[in-house]
């Protein structure tokens, strides 16, 4: 085989059972999209899959799963986990030695669990099976692309090898599940809404579990499905009836998700509808050329079916709708949802602008925010309000976001909520003193709605 093609050619299911023969240690490179995929093999077993969309975010939910199960994997341990290993664009912090640029970061953070005692290595592998079974799932989608074959430099400390033709079994046996929602489901990545609407009312969603409703705000599905501990297909087959009747809308994925493959060729779904419309009209106006002494009365409701013009590739898909996060009237606003708020969040900062940057994006999702720019006053107002997250800045004149934190600590009531930091300092100097002081986590400016909606994600579900 060659060291490198394109999936015009090859598709990626046959790429995958022809290296399943191979016995060398290799690594699949794939690019399509602008995602990277990158799926390690050794004597035709898979060790390990990943591809370069939010790796951490993808590690975070299975963890998570595994967790129900796992006391020792806790979410200090989870959060330990990313301030050690997850990258950001200007610093990182592992030694980046030969050894970090040929092992996946995250499975070296699986691996470092398993060290730590945090992970059984027969564990270990249940969550490398899970993720690879996710990446495997995105790469079969691939349509066009480019790929190669190299060696890693190093080695991967092994833990486990899966066979690819019961990978492949699984996977496409999910997807055959997709199917079955499909077109109005496109993707994992989609962010269901409920909305109050006029012709929709409440006797029309009797069987809706109100812990869905609550948490309908902006989450993807496979976040949703980890949050109430189910499957992905089962969720979206729980939404699937409300989304028929319009009661429930999806926002298509927030952008880096968006550039994943999606579950059906849209394009090639609506071709077909329309060719199978176009048929049947030709069918219906043979019929009638062959029937002259029909009666004007008994044919006029043909007639009008054959005016009935065909839908346009514009209202096909009318129930997703775009990620367009400027048009306020074209976006799903609080007012259009009809689950409570259920977490109240503090966003201190002493800059007005990242305050209401913040409440836009956590505000519009359903959350409570209430925020404050005095620094001073800070910490009687978190006591007042008992909020079940803290966003603080770092740097504000009159007190740092260090010694604020370490006051609202020494409050027995915020023992276990979560701070977590928002400021423009990268070095890891600054995680250090954060976690010092007691901080969940860290989230750097300038940040996206997406960025900030995962930390909430990790923090309070």
């Amino acid at each position: 085989m060659n060291n490198s093609g394109a999936f015009t050619t090859l598709r990626p299911l046959s790429l995958l059972r022809q290296l399943s023969n191979c016995s060398d240690t290799t690594c699949l490179q794939a690019l399509s999209n602008s995602v990277s995929w990158s799926i390690y093999l050794e004597q035709g077993k898979i060790t390990y899959a990943t591809h370069s969309v939010e790796p951490f975010d993808r590690l975070e939910r299975h963890l998570r799963r595994l967790s129900h199960q796992i006391p020792l994997l806790t979410s200090e341990v989870r959060v330990e986990l990313r301030l050690m290993f997850e990258p950001d664009s200007h610093s990182q912090l592992i030694e980046d030695d030969s050894n970090s640029r040929s092992h996946p970061l995250e499975y070296q953070a699986i691996s470092w669990l398993v060290s730590q005692q945090h992970l059984h290595s027969t564990q270990a592998a249940v969550l490398v099976q899970e993720l690879v079974k996710e990446v495997i799932e995105s790469f079969l989608f691939i349509k066009e692309g480019t790929y190669e074959l190299t060696e890693p430099l190093n080695r991967m400390p092994k833990i486990c090898g899966l066979d690819v033709e019961k990978i492949l079994e699984v996977c496409q046996g999910r997807l055959e599940n997709w199917q079955a929602f499909i077109p109005q489901t496109s993707s994992r990545y989609q962010r269901p809404y409920l909305l109050i609407n006029s012709k929709i009312e409440e006797k029309d969603l009797p069987n809706l579990q109100p812990y869905l409703t609550n948490w309908m705000k902006g989450f993807s599905l496979c976040h949703l499905a980890v949050i109430l501990n189910q499957d992905e297909i089962e969720v979206a087959r729980n939404l699937y009836p409300y989304i028929l009747k319009g009661a429930i809308i999806l926002h298509e994925p927030d952008p880096p998700f968006d550039k994943l493959p999606k579950i059906f060729e849209e394009r090639a779904l609506f071709s077909k509808l329309i060719t199978g419309l176009l048929e049947t009209k030709e069918k219906l106006t043979s019929t009638l050329n062959s029937y002259p002494d029909i009666s004007e009365q008994k044919i006029a409701p043909v007639q009008r079916l054959l005016q009935i013009s065909a839908p346009t590739q514009e209202n096909f898909h009318k129930r997703t709708i775009s990620n367009n996060l400027n048009p306020t009237s074209q976006r799903v606003t609080t007012a259009t949802v009809t689950a409570e708020k259920v977490h109240k969040i503090v966003s201190v900062d002493d800059s007005r602008t990242i305050l209401k940057a913040i409440s836009y994006f956590l505000e519009n999702e359903n959350f409570s925010v209430v925020t404050i720019n005095d620094p001073i006053k800070a910490a009687l107002s978190i006591i007042r309000h008992k909020p079940d997250l803290i966003l603080l800045d770092l740097n504000m004149i009159g007190i740092d976001g260090y010694e604020l934190c370490r006051i609202i600590r020494n409050n027995l009531t915020f023992k276990k909520t979560p701070i977590i930091f928002v400021t423009g300092n990268k070095g890891i100097i600054d995680k250090v003193k954060a976690r010092l002081v007691g901080a969940s986590g860290y989230l750097t400016k300038p940040f996206t709605r997406t960025e900030l909606l995962k930390i909430v994600f990790m923090h309070l579900t």
